[in-house]
């Protein structure tokens, strides 16, 4: 077997994923020199190898075990990387696929611009192309800077990442949710250069896994815990006040609205969930003061009545539903109309992840 340039880590916890559609979309979809590492997280993996089918044999596939009983991606995707050797490592999902072509095309344009990092094209599980990060317009591909392209709404790395930069960068162990976050804020804020392989072939995202461990719902701090790493870390206290700005916006409109979505049915009369939000909302507000003034007028009015003790449930519902109102002036200004054309205010966001996924139509 020639040395591989690119180790693509699967970590596969379950038989009903289609892990041979994952390793084959590799195998079967590039010329280069790759090596696929899938591993068994939690299972016996005599049932992988099985499913695997004739993809097991390929001398280019290695099946590694992990039996940790952590329910995270964080353990199995580290194995990967303690066993990668080529010179630059990617991930897959067990239930996602690369198309045809996509490993030669993020290298070409590695060669071409020397970077760190190649970002992928995803195509999201309704057909269309994921539009974080909203990278600006007019240079979407190359030089990519991490504040001014907001890569910070990109969590997953996907792509290509250099060996060579980042030999020890590893995803956030013993966390629940969240354990790639400070993996891929510590991509975008200490590589040279940074592309995104807006033209080439699809990271395909399925959504056909009935048993994603990101779906699972967990205590609030379970889904916050990476904040504790993230302020020990000298690089990020080290950040210039718009780096951290635009870490804290993200963190705001993102992550604290998933999470009270995702907690509406235990809202009712339950007073020290709403106390979790509000100091949430504090600590996040903490990465960078004045990060909440570049909400919107909606995520602003949620926040209010989040830290109103009387806010029922159905209050919380109905703002929340009124975030998705893109064409409304509630979702694209902000309350101090000074701010609204601020690159991290939603109504330049918005309008940058508008045009990516109008671009690739």
């Amino acid at each position: 077997m020639v040395d591989p340039i690119v180790d693509v880590v699967i970590a596969v916890h379950s038989s009903t994923r289609p892990i041979a559609r994952a390793a084959g979309s590799v195998l079967d979809g590039t010329d280069q020199p790759i090596r696929v590492t899938v591993v068994a997280h939690n299972i016996d993996p005599a049932i992988i190898r099985e499913n695997l089918g004739s993809y097991a044999e390929d001398p280019r596939l290695r099946l590694l075990e992990l039996q940790d009983g952590i329910p995270s991606p964080a353990g199995p995707m580290n194995l990967g990387f303690d066993h990668a050797e080529a010179p630059f490592v990617s991930l897959l999902g067990s239930d996602d696929e690369f198309e045809k072509g996509l490993i030669g095309s993020w290298l070409a344009l590695q060669q071409e611009t020397g970077a760190d990092v190649v970002l992928a094209k995803i195509q999201e599980v309704q057909g269309v192309i994921d539009p974080y990060p909203p990278v600006r317009f007019g240079r979407r591909t190359r030089k990519l800077d991490p504040c001014k392209d907001r890569l910070m709404y990109r969590s997953a790395p996907l792509g290509l990442v250099s060996r060579e930069r980042f030999p020890d960068l590893r995803f956030s162990a013993g966390l629940g949710s969240g354990e790639d976050l400070i993996y891929t804020l510590t991509l975008w804020f200490n590589s040279t250069a940074i592309a995104y392989d807006l033209q080439g072939p699809r990271y395909i995202g399925h959504g056909d896994a009935p048993d994603r461990v990101t779906g699972v719902s967990r205590p609030l701090a379970d889904d916050f815990a990476f904040l504790d790493e993230l302020e020990s870390l000298h690089w990020f206290r080290a950040l210039a006040h718009g780096k951290r700005l635009a870490v804290a916006v993200k963190m705001l409109r993102i992550h604290l609205f998933d999470a009270l979505a995702a907690r509406l049915d235990f809202w009712q009369d339950n007073e020290p969930l709403r106390q979790e939000f509000v100091a949430l909302i504090q600590r996040l507000e903490s990465l960078c003061p004045g990060s909440e003034k570049l909400l919107s007028r909606i995520d602003r009015k949620i926040l209010d009545a989040v830290r109103r003790p009387s806010t029922n449930r159905d209050t919380l519902e109905t703002l929340l539903s009124k975030r998705s109102s893109y064409r409304s002036a509630g979702v694209l200004l902000t309350r101090n109309p000074f701010l609204a054309l601020h690159r991290q205010a939603p109504l330049r966001t918005l309008g940058a992840g508008f045009m990516v996924i109008q671009d690739n139509r």
